[in-house]
């Protein structure tokens, strides 16, 4: 489109300034020329005259994304969705960030909602990314469809994940890194050495420590290491209100890794679908024994699948999971020490307008804070400056003084945690299990 055009349109704003539809087409044509700083500015225009008005809030978000500003994007879209949640385009939008900043449990959320809204829906670019199967479901559902419940509402699809991350990508975490590189991913990468001294490739790994500190993050990125299938199980995934249909969806996810291979198998909170049988009832105690059958392998191989677990309680975990060939392999996953504190600020600060950070002098001041809580100092750092770039009209970079003063408001949530713990590796420990909890507290059994 001609400069003239955009001129002609310029002088028709100039002339009629409240006139919302012409301001919006003049920010339109602006996008399309790729002059985003202009069409910002016109949306922005729009929003003082109509503070709700989608087409500019999308608009905005838009510009924003194409500048690679995708927290700004971010907040502009979490508003829009608050005033529609089902506004389509938005969500799209918010998926394709979400997979650009590598928060792919989010993505996934906000795709399964576009899929939900238009079952039919394609994506090129987040195909790749999610993949959705029901192989596994429809196979174990196969030889019971005269059984089946008239009322069952199952219908949620299982995702299948191509990581396009590995441990490069994970700020720290290089102990735990190094334990999963020598008991999962050198069986995998060395299958006839290890077959030669009996051992398989895949099994099982149980990550535990206080929550924020990586452990979906971990297991995603150990999918990407070894070029395997992610499958990321929550409990909605498995848990149903009809007898007999949890056996049922978690026999689906295995026989879905199993045909997926290699695949990282991802069970997140764990502990609330593998809860100590003696604490549970009948139908908690059949699931269990489910799960418990599906890890042996007992009528199928799971031989190349890695079946890994996260929990913030693992001493509500029943103690079969921990016997050989199940969730055998413990790491502790703590919160990050200050070199690794460094590297996930400047991974959550990339592509980011700052200036002047003294990371070391920051990640000394953030002890004991998990990754999750140092992203939220960057939240709230970020949220003060776009509220004084929204009231000046200017941004500005992110700088020391902000993030310092983020930490005065946002403190280590990782604390009422190690509290509970110490008790357990304490006086509850006689399988050492805990043994790395007491280390990192420096206390002496």
């Amino acid at each position: 489109m001609s400069t003239e055009v955009i001129k002609q349109l310029q002088e028709a704003v100039a002339v009629s300034p409240n006139n919302v539809p012409l301001r919006l087409h003049l920010a339109q044509v602006l996008l399309q020329e790729h002059e985003f700083i202009f069409a910002e500015e016109q949306y922005r225009k729009v929003l003082e005259l109509d503070a709700k008005n989608e087409t500019a809030q999308l608009g905005l978000a838009r510009t924003f994304y194409q500048q690679q500003k995708y927290s700004v994007a971010i907040v502009v879209l979490e508003q829009l969705e608050q005033q529609n949640p089902d506004h389509f385009d938005a969500l799209l939008l918010h998926c394709r960030i979400l997979v650009k900043e590598n928060s792919m449990q989010e993505a996934r959320d906000v795709y399964q909602h576009l899929l939900s809204l238009n079952p039919g829906f394609r994506d090129e670019v987040l195909d790749t990314h999610f993949r959705v199967s029901q192989q596994g479901q429809n196979a174990s559902l196969q030889d019971d469809d005269d059984d089946e419940d008239e009322f069952s509402t199952n219908t949620s699809p299982f995702m299948l994940e191509k990581p396009d991350m590995n441990f490069a990508d994970v700020g720290g975490m290089e102990r735990e890194k190094q334990e999963i590189d020598l008991k999962i991913i050198k069986p995998l990468q060395f299958p006839e050495l290890y077959k030669a001294y009996g051992k398989r490739a895949g099994g099982g790994i149980l990550l535990y420590g206080p929550p924020g500190c990586g452990k979906t993050y971990l297991a995603r990125a150990t999918a990407g290491q070894i070029n395997a299938e992610f499958i990321n199980v929550g409990i909605h995934d498995v848990l149903d209100m009809w007898m007999g249909n949890s056996e049922k969806n978690l026999h689906a996810l295995f026989e879905l890794a199993r045909a997926s291979k290699p695949c990282v198998l991802f069970f997140d909170e764990v502990d609330a679908l593998g809860a100590n049988r003696n604490t549970m009832r009948n139908n908690g105690s059949n699931l269990i024994n489910q799960f418990l059958s599906e890890m042996d392998g007992i009528n199928a191989n799971n031989e190349n699948i890695l079946i890994m677990g996260a929990t913030n309680a693992p001493w509500n975990l029943d103690p079969a999971f921990r016997r050989p060939g199940r969730f055998d392999r413990i790491i502790f996953v703590e919160p990050p020490a200050q070199k690794g504190r460094e590297e996930i600020l400047k991974i959550h600060l990339k592509g980011k307008p700052v200036e002047g950070i003294d990371y070391s002098a920051i990640a000394k001041v953030t002890e004991g804070y998990s990754g999750a809580d140092l992203k939220a100092i960057i939240d709230i750092a970020i949220e003060e400056k776009l509220l004084e770039a929204l009231q000046s009209g200017t941004p500005s970079p992110i700088t020391q003084k902000e993030l310092v003063k983020a930490t005065k408001t946002h403190r280590a949530t990782t604390r009422e945690w190690f509290n509970t713990a110490r008790n357990y590796a304490m006086y509850s420990n006689e399988s050492g299990i805990y043994d790395d909890v007491l280390k990192y507290l420096n206390i002496k059994k």
